[in-house]
This record gives structure tokens, C-alpha cells and sequence, in this order.
């Protein structure tokens, strides 16, 4: 052990002494090093934390929930929309007969939605988000109300012109979110709207499914008066009690729906039971294509790369000739020999990931306060980088390090 120490230690020195006395020849060699550690780092690094702000986000989604849509969560270049488009749409009616005859649901909820303007005297805000929900929508999405109430059975039994806004939404209408209680604003179709509750800020988020922060929620029998149905994008969400799993739920449901749409046995679904572990598989192939982009142009810097890093040592090898034939004059073994220019080679090859990794590490700053999410470089993929370093050090290394592992020292010693 003591042996390897010291062959590891001269040889981290002479990896330095060579950066030291050759830096331009050096850093051009190891360029290759560090562009493909910084490429597949910062890929890595990127996705690695875009899932799990992904994956915090789909949590707070819930676990238990299903949307009964017409259309089909799912990553396929052949999307086939023409199908999808076809179909009917889920009814108010169908969410009902749901409750009733499905018994694994907890709570669900009819929703339609638009995006339009709001209007304050001249003051206009667009790109707002229009929620038309039932009553059992807040107990299946997570959002406090900081200011005023939430609708009550009253406000969706009359249909009423009363709305919860978003926190963003009253900042940017009145400056002042309090001020926004009680006061009337006018919606598309300048049909009014009286305020009466304020959502708490959510903050930017990596899956803000439905970014309350500039959202406007109300009835859905309100919703439908100022906006054509059939166009609002009507889905139902069913949430499962605490002890049903997913795929019974679906089982369930799937039966139920048949049943109401009249389907016989031989017609096939005309709806699409979406969950989130679904949304999170077509996020794992989006994430999977992505890495795999890295690694493909990781590779072609790493071989680069490594013959940049071969070049260097079979200079290196030409320029102690001598002294490696003394070296195996008083006793030296191949072995010794091999392992030196072996482990030189390595360490050359880490001096260009820690370069790549420093430069990494500036790009998760930058990412960091551009993106919703943090960005950080865990422990693992640091040791990956510093194993793909010695991996291509000792490949680059090893030709070099046979080489000068079987010189005669005689013939070695009267070179100049």
C-alpha cells in the first residue's frame, strides 16, 4: 500500500510539474478532457435537478389523482391527435353519475378553463388563466386562500358572478393586495366579477400545473356564460380515497365510464384516464433523450480527448528516456515503470475534469437564477466525472506506459 502511495505521489508531481512547464500544450491537450466532463456534467447535473423539482412538483399535484379528459398524456411522435380530436368531451352529468357509482372516489370535480383579460377601468391584464370548478375542487388541490374566502355552495348553486383571484393577479390589479376585496372587475365578454377571496402566493414552480398566482377561479356555471364550453377544455379529476391504489381506481372508473357512454364491449375508449405516474413516464423519456444527447457529445470530446492526453505522454515518454533507463538500472521494475505513466496520465486527465467541473459549477449559478428550480451537482456525479477521468487517463496512458515500461535501460540511458 505504501508502494502505491508513493508511485501515486511522484506521479501526481510530475503530472503537475508538466502542466507547470508546458501550460498552453497541456491545457490544449486536455481541452477534449474538459469539454466532455463540462457537456455531460452539466447535462446531468441540469436533468438531475429538473426532476426532482419535477417530481416535488407532481407531488403536490396529489398521488390519488386522476383527469378523465379526452385527450392522452403521452410522448409519441405520432400523435394521433385526429383520433383524440374526435372524441366527446366529459360533462358536468358524467362527473356526477361518477360519484355515485364509483365508490373508491374521494372527491372530484367538474373544471372548464380559458385564458383572457381582466379589466379594471383602463387598467388591462391578459394571459389570466379562467378555472370554472365544482365544489370539491379545493379539497383535491392544494392552495390556501390569504385574503377573504373561497366560493361557497351558495356561489355554485346560483352561478354567481363571484371569483377567487390570484395573488399576482391582485399585486399587479391594485398594487395592494388587500385592496382588491370586495372590488368588481370585468372578464371577457365584459360580463362583471366581484372579488372575494385572494389565493397566498404559490411562487414559480417547475410543474405550477394550473400557476394560481395569475388565475381566477369561479363556478363553473358562471365560466359558461362568459365562454363556449365545448372549447373550454372541460376535464373531470377524481381523487381516490387513501386506501384505493391507482391502477384499481382506473379499473373502476374505466368500467363506470363504459357504462355511462353506452360503449358495447367491442368499441374502444373514447376518454383517457390520465394519472401523474403516467405524466411522470413521458417526463422520463423526455429526460432520457436528453441525457443521451449529452453522453454522445461527451464522448466525442472524451476521445478527443484522450488522444490529446496520449499525445502528451508519448512526448513525455521521448523526454525521459534517460531517466527511466536509469530508473530500471538500480532496480525499477515494468510494473513500477508502467504504473507511474499510468497514474501521470490519470492525474492529467482529472486536471481537465476538475477544470470541466469548475466551470460547471459557474453554469449552475447562472441556470440556477434564470430557472425556476435550483441547480446543484450531487455527490454522485462528482464521482462519475472524477471515474470517467481515470478511465480515459488510463486508456490514453497505456500504450505510452508499455512503451516505456519495456526500454532497455542500457539503450534508454545513452539517449539524449
Amino acid at each position: 500500500m505504501f508502494r502505491f502511495l508513493n508511485i501515486a505521489g511522484t506521479s501526481l508531481k510530475m503530472a503537475l510539474q508538466e502542466f507547470r512547464s508546458n501550460k498552453l500544450r497541456t491545457f490544449l491537450s486536455l481541452l477534449g478532457i474538459t469539454f466532455g466532463i463540462f457537456c455531460i456534467i452539466s447535462v446531468l447535473a441540469t436533468i438531475n435537478s429538473m426532476k426532482i423539482a419535477v417530481k416535488d412538483g407532481l407531488n403536490s399535484l396529489g398521488s390519488r389523482t386522476i383527469f378523465v379528459d379526452k385527450w392522452e398524456w403521452r410522448d409519441d411522435n405520432n400523435y394521433p391527435w385526429w383520433k383524440y380530436v374526435k372524441r366527446p368531451n366529459p360533462k358536468y352529468e358524467e362527473m356526477a353519475e361518477l360519484k355515485q357509482r364509483v365508490p373508491y372516489v374521494a372527491n372530484a370535480s367538474y373544471v372548464i378553463s380559458d385564458n383572457s383579460t381582466i379589466e379594471l377601468g383602463t387598467d388591462v391584464l391578459t394571459g389570466i388563466n379562467y378555472y370554472g370548478v365544482t365544489e370539491e375542487f379545493s379539497n383535491i388541490e392544494h392552495f390556501e386562500i390569504g385574503l377573504g374566502r373561497y366560493l361557497q355552495q351558495a356561489d355554485f348553486d346560483r352561478g354567481a358572478n363571484n371569483i377567487v383571484v390570484g395573488y399576482s393577479v391582485a399585486e399587479k390589479m391594485f398594487d395592494n393586495p388587500e385592496r382588491a376585496l370586495g372590488q368588481t372587475i370585468r372578464l371577457k365578454s365584459n360580463k362583471p366579477a366581484i372579488i372575494i377571496g385572494i389565493i397566498a402566493k404559490q411562487g414559480q414552480s417547475m410543474m405550477n400545473m394550473w400557476d394560481y398566482d395569475n388565475s381566477i377561479i369561479m363556478a363553473w356555471t358562471y365560466l359558461r356564460q362568459i365562454t363556449n364550453e365545448k372549447n373550454a377544455n372541460p376535464k373531470i379529476i377524481v381523487q381516490g380515497k387513501t386506501n384505493v391504489s391507482i391502477p384499481a381506481l382506473k379499473e373502476e372508473l374505466t368500467g363506470a365510464i363504459r357504462s355511462i357512454r353506452k360503449l358495447s364491449p367491442t368499441q374502444e375508449d373514447n376518454y383517457s384516464l390520465n394519472d401523474i405516474e403516467t405524466f411522470s413516464k413521458v417526463l422520463d423519456s423526455i429526460f432520457t433523450n436528453i441525457n443521451k444527447g449529452g453522453w454522445a457529445i461527451a464522448a466525442l470530446s472524451l476521445i478527443v480527448g484522450m488522444f490529446g492526453v496520449a499525445n502528451i505522454m508519448f512526448v513525455t515518454v521521448r523526454e525521459r528516456t534517460s531517466q527511466i533507463g536509469l530508473k530500471k538500472a538500480i532496480g525499477a521494475k515494468r510494473g513500477t515503470i508502467m504504473a507511474e505513466f499510468l497514474l501521470e496520465s490519470a492525474f492529467l486527465c482529472i486536471i481537465g475534469g476538475l477544470i470541466g467541473l469548475i466551470a460547471v459549477y459557474i453554469l449552475t449559478a447562472i441556470f440556477s437564477s434564470f430557472f425556476t428550480f435550483k441547480v446543484f451537482i450531487p455527490a454522485n456525479i462528482i464521482a462519475l466525472a472524477v471515474s470517467i477521468c481515470l478511465l480515459v487517463g488510463i486508456l490514453a496512458g497505456i500504450i505510452p506506459a508499455f512503451i516505456a515500461a519495456k526500454m532497455d535501460p542500457v539503450v534508454a540511458i545513452r539517449s539524449k
